[in-house]
Formats: C-alpha cells, structure tokens, sequence
C-alpha cells in the first residue's frame, strides 16, 4: 500500500458543490452545539465510497492521520474525542482505521470567554483503496445548534473507555532508540501502543508474544540514539471483542 504524493485541494464551496477526492462521498463539519460552560462540541464527518478507509489517530504501518489547521474564530484548545478503531489488513500492511464513515468528534475551548466560537479548518487526511492518496478539504462549520446531535454524541461514546490501572512495562535501549514491553491485559485482543506528546518519535508496530501475553513496540527518535523515555506517556489502546479500551502510561519495572 503506496503513499502517492498526490495533494487535492478543495475550495471552500458548500459540500455537494465541492469537486471532491476519489474515494469521498461527502466531507463536513457537523455544527455541534454550545455546552453550559461555554464550550462547543462539533465533529468531522467523513462519508467514504465502498471499499475505501481513512485513519485513526496512530494509522499503523502506513496511513495519514487527520490533521487539523484552525482558521476560525475565538478557538482555545481543542481536544478530540476519537472513536475506537477497527483493524485493517491490506497486503499484508496492518493499519488503524474506519470503513464506510468517520465522525470524528472535538471540543473547542473558547479562547476569550462569553464569546461566540466560529469554526473552520483546513484538514488533511489519507484515503485509501488499493492506493492511499493525501487530500485537503477547507470546510466550514454552520452556527452551533441549540441541542447535543446524537450522531456526534453516538460517535463520542464509541471512543476507548478509560482504565485507571497501569499495565507493567519494561524500557530498554536498542541501537537507535528504546524498547518498551507491555503486560497486555486481555490476551489475543488487537491492539495499539502511542508515545504521547512526542509526534517526532517513531514507534514500530506491535510485535506480540502470546505465551507471554506481552506486546513489544520500538521508538525510534530523530536523533536515532537511546532517549529518557517517560512511562506516563505510553498509551496503550486494547480494541477487545467487549469493546475498547485505553490505558495512559504503564508501571516501569
């Protein structure tokens, strides 16, 4: 599965008049609504031709991620609520990704209090068949509604359930970075591992000991040397047939 160095630019016309990338049915932002402490909560929606897949987060082997560049008005922070992914095999590449439709919901902290929040964006995300394609959409969110949409409030609760508890894990030095091996708590489950706050570090898929019931990943820095790396930051995603859930840093040993 190729990454084509291919960029589709889309103007900023409504949805059913934009020329759109192969791949892509439709592409908005969902107007959300305003929460009682002045927040607002809104989400992507991405509607995807049959056989086609976008990506999560962390893709895996290959993929592009949503990324976000804010051009609306009065936006602090934003956090994204990310629904649980499904594995996808393709020629024997292992991503993270969603079929058929992503709502991809966020909330938008107000960076000056009591006033309104516009949104717009310029997003770019990977869409993939046989071939994975980099495109960019500018879009425009209409005026907040007056109540929570269900669409984005089903999406929400479709992300990873928080767990307290910290899986073991052992941190070593490779050649070129570190090693991080992780108790899985649910054997045979398919799963994720991230290094939060670090996009520069490259982590390598996960290579799974199932006597064991150990998972091990690679983090490889740009300097290509052994770091300092911080357990609170390993997120460890467990995508169980009960449903998903995330685990945020792991106990060193």
């Amino acid at each position: 599965m190729k990454l084509l160095p291919v960029l589709i630019l889309i103007t900023a016309l409504p949805a059913a008049a934009q020329d759109l990338p192969q791949g892509l049915q439709s592409a908005r932002l969902m107007p959300g609504w305003m929460t009682e402490d002045g927040q607002r909560t809104a989400a992507l929606e991405l509607v995807l031709e049959p056989g086609w897949k976008t990506y999560w987060r962390s893709p895996g082997d290959a993929g592009l991620p949503p990324e976000f560049d804010w051009k609306g008005s009065n936006i602090g922070k934003v956090t994204f609520h990310w629904p649980a992914p499904e594995v996808i095999v393709s020629d024997g590449i292992r991503t993270l990704g969603y079929h058929d439709r992503l709502v991809l919901p966020f909330t938008v902290e107000p960076e000056q209090g009591g006033e309104p929040i516009g949104i717009s964006a310029d997003v770019t995300f990977g869409l993939c068949e046989n071939i994975c394609i980099p495109a960019s959409l500018e879009l425009f969110a209409p005026a907040a509604g007056a109540v929570p949409d269900p669409a984005i409030q089903a999406a929400m609760d479709a992300a990873p359930a928080l767990v307290n508890r910290k899986p073991a894990c052992e941190i070593g030095e490779i050649e070129d970075g570190m090693s991080v091996t992780l108790s899985t708590p649910e054997p045979g489950a398919e799963l994720a591992v991230e290094y939060g706050g670090a996009p520069d570090i490259w982590v390598s898929a996960p290579e799974f000991n199932a006597e064991r019931s150990e998972v091990t990943v690679d983090l490889v820095a740009p300097g290509g040397k052994p770091f300092p790396v911080d357990p609170a930051a390993v997120v460890l995603t467990v995508l169980g047939q009960d449903g998903a859930t995330e685990f945020r840093g792991c106990a060193a040993g």
